[in-house]
This record gives structure tokens, C-alpha cells and sequence, in this order.
């Protein structure tokens, strides 16, 4: 009898100790203030950690269909969310914090751009205000569409997505380097672009990996992160992420690291539980990192 009532303890831990580990895999970012029942789409959080940012598609109270939405931290939890001021009646997406917190990288197709989606920025003034936004130039954008901007930790560099650079098909992944006043020389990220949709990617470890997204067609199929390691001079075969809500037949995107804790990723996806709405975003542990430098 104690040997059985010995069993059944070890087995209900074993049990326990499983439930704890699918639950802390992921968790939902700001349930019912950032993640709601309208569709979110890639968050950006302050250096400082203290203001979170992300995107929405059909969140009401925006000046347009596609707005940015910002929300402020007090205590352990994110209060407060409000349209940015920036927001146009057109679309504004995508955003990014530089690592130094003075930029919001993100995509509009505003009057005053190349011509379909093109990467804008905009001055965070210390007081959490915001500057007027301002084109990349000619240098990233094109007739095309630009999505996904990122920067480095030093901000020499500037990664994104586009379909108007040429490449191996539809958007592709490419790289950018500063000259001291723009963007310029966008070359594509070596050993990621084929024929699919590449897009929303993240650099892990200063460039080491990658972590992104790739459909074959991401206005009607489904979207999944996959994670791709260097090899020196150009990335590896790339590899679905293991994350549980991250499957072929999902639409798993926008990953951001967060520079308040560089150790998780921001994500967007729509687990099974929690959930909020349409897609919500999570935190998550970024995934593992055993590439090497040389490509970025």
C-alpha cells in the first residue's frame, strides 16, 4: 500500500511538473489590454521596459484600418492603451524600438513615400511623446512593399522584408547598412530567401541566428517562424521554431526580441490557451543560439 500511495505521488509530480512546463513555455502579453479580441500583430517593448507598442488591424478607435498602439507599464502590468498620435488614415505597421530608445521604426503607405508600403521612423522624445515620422528614402524603399523594419543593438544596420529589391521571389529578407544619414545598400540576408514569402525576422545574438517567418504566400496560406543558424558566412537550412502553437497549418509571425530582456521574444500567434482574440501576442524564451558570427 505505501509503495503504491509512493507511485502515485511520483507519477502526480512527474504530472505537475509537465503542466508547469507547458505553461511556462509561453505566456499572453497583456490579456485584454494589448492582447484583445481584435487581431494584434508584432509588439515592440522600450528599452527601459516601461512602454510597449504593437500593431493592430482592426482595433476600434484608430485613425485608420491598420494602426499603432501603445501601452505604458505600472507595477507588473500594462495599463493605459491608446492609438499612437503618429497614426495616418492609412496604414502604419510593424513596429520596432531601436536599442538606445530614441527611434520607432515602421511601415505606412502614407502619401510621401516610394510608393506602396515603405519603412518610416519616428523621434521618441523624453518626455514619451513622439517627432514627426519620417521616410527611409530611396535607399531601402521602393514601388514596392517594405515591411518588418529591425535595427541592430549599435543601429548600423537595418533589417527587413521587401518585394520590390529583386531577390529569389516574392518578399525577401535583406540587409541594409547606415552611412551616416540613411539606409543605403539593402544585400540579401545570405542562405534565407527562396521562393516563399520571407519576412518578419528577428536577429538572435547579434546576427548568430535568425528567427523569421516564411509562406508560401502570406496573403492566403499559412505562416510559420522557422529559425536558422550561421555558418560562418551565410545561415543554415532553417528549421521550424519548436514552439507548440507555431504548426504548418497555423499563422505564427512578428517575432521581436525585447531589449528590456533580450533573453524572450515577443510573438504573435493564436494558441490554443490563453487566448484573446484573433491573434494575440506572447512572450516566449528565444529560442537556442549555436551559430556563429560572419553574417550579418
Amino acid at each position: 500500500m505505501k509503495r503504491h500511495r509512493a507511485a502515485t505521488a511520483i507519477i502526480a509530480s512527474l504530472l505537475s511538473a509537465t503542466v508547469m512546463a507547458q505553461l511556462a513555455e509561453f505566456g499572453i502579453e497583456g490579456m485584454g489590454v494589448v492582447s484583445t479580441p481584435a487581431g494584434e500583430v508584432r509588439a515592440t517593448v522600450s528599452p527601459d521596459g516601461q512602454r510597449i507598442v504593437w500593431g493592430s488591424t482592426d482595433r476600434p478607435g484608430g485613425a485608420g484600418g491598420w494602426d499603432l498602439w501603445q501601452a505604458r507599464l505600472e507595477g507588473q502590468r500594462w495599463i493605459d492603451p491608446q492609438p499612437l498620435p503618429i497614426n495616418s488614415a492609412d496604414k502604419d505597421f510593424d513596429p520596432f524600438f531601436s536599442a538606445d530608445g530614441r527611434w520607432l521604426y515602421f511601415f505606412s503607405n502614407r502619401p510621401g513615400g516610394q510608393g506602396g508600403d515603405d519603412l518610416w521612423r519616428v523621434a521618441v522624445k523624453a518626455d514619451s511623446g513622439w517627432g514627426e515620422p519620417e521616410n527611409l528614402g530611396a535607399g531601402v524603399n521602393t514601388r514596392g512593399d517594405e515591411w518588418a523594419p529591425a535595427t541592430n543593438a549599435d543601429g548600423q544596420r537595418l533589417l527587413f522584408a521587401s518585394n520590390g529589391h529583386g531577390g529569389a521571389g516574392r518578399h525577401d529578407l535583406f540587409v541594409a547598412r547606415w552611412d551616416g544619414q540613411a539606409f543605403v545598400y539593402p544585400m540579401p540576408v545570405p542562405g534565407i530567401n527562396t521562393t516563399a514569402d520571407e519576412f518578419d525576422a528577428a536577429w538572435l545574438e547579434d546576427g548568430r541566428a535568425i528567427l523569421f517567418a516564411r509562406s508560401d504566400d502570406v496573403e492566403t496560406k499559412p505562416i510559420q517562424l522557422q529559425l536558422a543558424q550561421c555558418e560562418g558566412q551565410r545561415y543554415g537550412a532553417a528549421t521550424p521554431w519548436a514552439l507548440s502553437f507555431n504548426t504548418a497549418d497555423a499563422a505564427t509571425l512578428g517575432p521581436v526580441v525585447d531589449w528590456s530582456r533580450p533573453r524572450e521574444v515577443l510573438v504573435t500567434g493564436a494558441a490554443r490557451s490563453p487566448r484573446a482574440g484573433k491573434l494575440d501576442i506572447y512572450r516566449a524564451l528565444a529560442p537556442r543560439v549555436t551559430g556563429t558570427s560572419g553574417c550579418r
